[in-house]
């Protein structure tokens, strides 16, 4: 007995061992679930709304509410701007080179760099020999034409007498037409040296160019921009002596894409805008019949009225032309705004308003074109917009 109770006690340290053995190997079983927190709400939890999906909004703060505006959306003309840089050049029709038709001196300069003159005004005088031999060759062919014309204005009386033949008659009449041709072409020649009528009709009544000179004059009205005289200088006939340009007039050159020309047509209105000035109204002129080669743009020019010369030569400026087009689906610019990353509008609806996403198209005149997203006589919100953005974004503001 005693030795049985002897080897129990050596045994039982191995069975308790053997015991606790399957208690540190027990099944990994999962801990039960936690009940759900029953303090949050579903409208707590915003989900992020899928394509199309709308916000909604149906309790607005009356403050708020009187600041909304609401507008139906209808199709009207959405004007197109387009815009493009272009450059101030010289209006050539308003642009005069003077130079001399004469060889000969200068002998007196009127006018300088800068100045401002009017069409006609003297600029300069040029003394000319050749002047005075084209003066004296006037004078003896208009006094050799009054006297053959004398001559045949009396044979043609005594003709009709039967006084004289009717050879007679033919040759004075050959001596007055002679006579005439060649006072007409000295008189052409001294016109085109710049002479007015009014001063070879002086000459004729004995008044003679003192000093054999002649006077160059303006052709145009403008600034004198170049001179290239001075007193003494000998000239030949061709030399330029000043250039004359008036910037009350100028064009607006500017190059389009090939797609944005075809939309216009000379005689559309349209704006220059020079940087840090006001618009100017400038009528569209020209559209190029032949694209560049390299650009593949059109050239277009603007005829610009320039009174106050705000506009100078050689200067940048951008021009904008408002494209009319057919009707289309469009809303005012203000009711647009952004949320969730894309464009929408606030459309209102029976229970509140709704934020509907948009494809937009042109904007124009405070317009935008709506391709895809709203139908026609739909109701959106042009003002309060932001009061409406604002209540959707509450909930979020507050779960963070």
């Amino acid at each position: 007995m005693k030795k049985l109770n002897h080897t129990c006690r050596n045994w039982l340290p191995l069975f308790c061992l053997v015991g606790l053995f399957p208690m540190g190997c027990s099944d990994t079983q999962s801990p039960t679930a936690s009940p759900p927190d029953t303090n949050v709400t579903a409208s707590s939890i915003e989900p992020a709304p899928s394509p199309g999906q709308p916000f909604h909004v149906d309790h607005v703060p009356e403050q708020a509410h009187q600041r909304i505006r609401i507008e139906e959306v209808k199709e009207r003309l959405t004007p197109h701007s387009v815009s493009a840089p272009g450059n101030v050049a010289l209006n050539l029709a308003h642009v005069a080179k003077v130079s001399s038709r004469i060889p000969g001196q200068v002998d007196k300069i009127m006018v300088q760099l800068g100045d401002r003159v009017k069409k006609d005004q003297p600029l300069a005088a040029v003394e000319s020999m050749r002047l005075d031999e084209l003066v004296q060759e006037y004078l003896v062919a208009k006094s050799k034409m009054d006297v053959a014309t004398s001559n045949f204005n009396r044979t043609k009386q005594l003709q009709a007498e039967n006084i004289i033949s009717q050879r007679r008659f033919l040759e004075d009449r050959g001596q007055q037409i002679e006579a005439q041709a060649i006072y007409q072409h000295v008189r052409e020649k001294l016109m085109n040296m710049g002479l007015s009528r009014q001063e070879l009709q002086q000459m004729e009544h004995g008044s003679h160019l003192e000093g054999h000179k002649y006077l160059l004059r303006a052709p145009l009205s403008g600034t004198v921009v170049s001179q290239h005289i001075v007193l003494g200088q000998g000239v030949a006939a061709g030399d330029e002596f000043f250039e004359i340009v008036d910037t009350r007039h100028v064009w607006v050159f500017a190059n389009l894409p090939i797609e944005q020309a075809r939309r216009f047509q000379e005689g559309d209105e349209g704006q220059v805008l020079p940087r840090g000035g006001e618009p100017i109204t400038a009528r569209l002129a020209y559209i190029a019949p032949v694209a560049d080669a390299t650009t593949r743009t059109i050239r277009v020019r603007f005829d610009v009225e320039n009174p106050e010369g705000r506009l100078k030569p050689n200067e940048y400026v951008e021009v904008r032309l408002i494209d009319q087009q057919n009707p289309a689906l469009s809303i005012p610019l203000s009711a647009l705004t952004m949320l969730n990353g894309r464009r929408g509008v606030f459309v209102q609806r029976n229970t509140g308003f709704d934020f509907v996403f948009v494809e937009t198209g042109q904007e124009g005149g405070g317009l935008v074109e709506v391709t895809q997203g709203l139908t026609l006589g739909e109701h959106v919100v042009t003002e309060g917009v932001f009061d409406l953005k604002n209540a959707i974004m509450k909930p979020s503001a507050h779960e963070h």
